[in-house]
C-alpha cells in the first residue's frame, strides 16, 4: 500500500500595502467609471472587481464618489501636464501647436479609460477636476502664447483669447471625435489638425506633414507644379491669341477685296 502524501499546501497570498490597494482601486475605479460613468457604478461592483469588502473602499475613499474625485482629478493633472510640457517644449510657434495636438492624441491613445471620463460631465464632488476646466486652463496657457506672438507682429492682443479657445476646442472637439475611430493614425490627425490651424481653409497643404523637411519637399513640388500650370496656361493664352489674329486677318482680307464684276 503506498503511503498517501498530504497535498502541498497553497502559498499564501501576499498582502496588499494601504499605498497598492488604494492604486489597485483607482485602477479598478477607472475601468468602471469609463465603462458606466460615476451613477452606472457601484461600491459592491468596486468591491467585488478588487476582492475586498465595501468597508475597504469606504476607507480609502469614503465612497465611490471620493474614489471617482481622485480618478478625475489624477488625469486632470496628467493631460495638463502634458500639454504644458508641449506647449514650452518648441520654440517655433507651428511646433509648439504640433506638439501640444499630438500630446493630445497621445494621451488618448494611451488613456482611453482615463480620457472617457474626463469628457464625462463632472460629478459636482469632483472640483475643478472637469473636461471643461481643463479646456480652460490649457486656453490660459495658449492665450499667454499667442499674446506674446500677437505682440511681436503689432497684432491686437485682446483677441488672443478668442483665438486661444478656438484653437484648444478644434483640438479637443478632434480628440473627442479621434477617440472611437482611431483613423488616421495620430501623426496624420495632428498634422491634419495643424493644417487648418495656421493656414486656414484657403491655404491648405495638399499632404500635411509634421516633418519639415516633409513639408519643404511638398513645397517644392507644388511649386513646380504651379510653375508648370502656369508655363502651359500662358502657352494656351499665345495659341487662342494667334488663333485669334489669324482669324481677325482672314475677316480683314475677305473685307478688304474688291468685288468681282458679273
Amino acid at each position: 500500500m503506498e503511503p498517501v502524501t498530504e497535498p502541498a499546501p497553497r502559498p499564501r497570498r501576499k498582502r496588499m500595502t494601504g499605498k497598492e490597494r488604494r492604486e489597485q482601486l483607482l485602477d479598478i475605479g477607472r475601468t468602471l467609471f469609463a465603462e458606466r460613468g460615476l451613477d452606472g457604478t457601484s461600491v459592491e461592483e468596486i468591491a467585488s472587481a478588487a476582492g475586498v469588502s465595501k468597508p475597504v473602499v469606504y476607507e480609502h475613499f469614503g465612497g465611490k464618489e471620493g474614489l471617482y474625485a481622485v480618478v478625475v482629478d489624477r488625469e486632470f493633472e496628467k493631460l495638463l501636464r502634458l500639454i504644458t510640457e508641449s506647449l514650452n517644449s518648441a520654440t517655433h510657434y507651428r511646433g509648439k501647436l504640433e506638439k501640444a495636438a499630438l500630446a493630445l492624441l497621445e494621451y488618448i491613445e494611451g488613456n482611453p479609460d482615463g480620457f472617457r471620463i474626463l469628457v464625462r460631465d463632472s460629478h459636482g464632488g469632483t472640483g475643478t477636476g472637469s473636461y471643461a476646466s481643463l479646456l480652460s486652463e490649457i486656453a490660459g496657457e495658449v492665450e499667454y502664447i499667442l499674446a506674446q506672438e500677437f505682440d511681436r507682429h503689432d497684432y491686437d492682443d485682446k483677441f488672443a483669447p478668442l483665438y486661444a479657445q478656438s484653437l484648444v476646442g478644434m483640438v479637443a472637439m478632434t480628440g473627442q471625435w479621434w477617440l472611437d475611430v482611431r483613423k488616421p493614425r495620430r501623426e496624420e490627425v495632428a498634422a491634419h489638425i495643424v493644417n487648418l490651424a495656421w493656414n486656414g481653409i484657403s491655404g491648405l497643404e495638399p499632404r500635411p506633414s509634421l516633418d519639415p523637411r516633409q513639408r519643404r519637399k511638398e513645397m517644392e513640388r507644388q511649386e513646380k507644379r504651379a510653375e508648370k500650370a502656369a508655363a502651359k496656361a500662358e502657352k494656351a493664352e499665345e495659341k487662342a491669341a494667334a488663333k485669334a489674329e489669324k482669324a481677325q486677318r482672314k475677316v480683314r482680307g475677305e473685307g478688304d477685296a474688291e468685288p468681282q464684276e458679273g
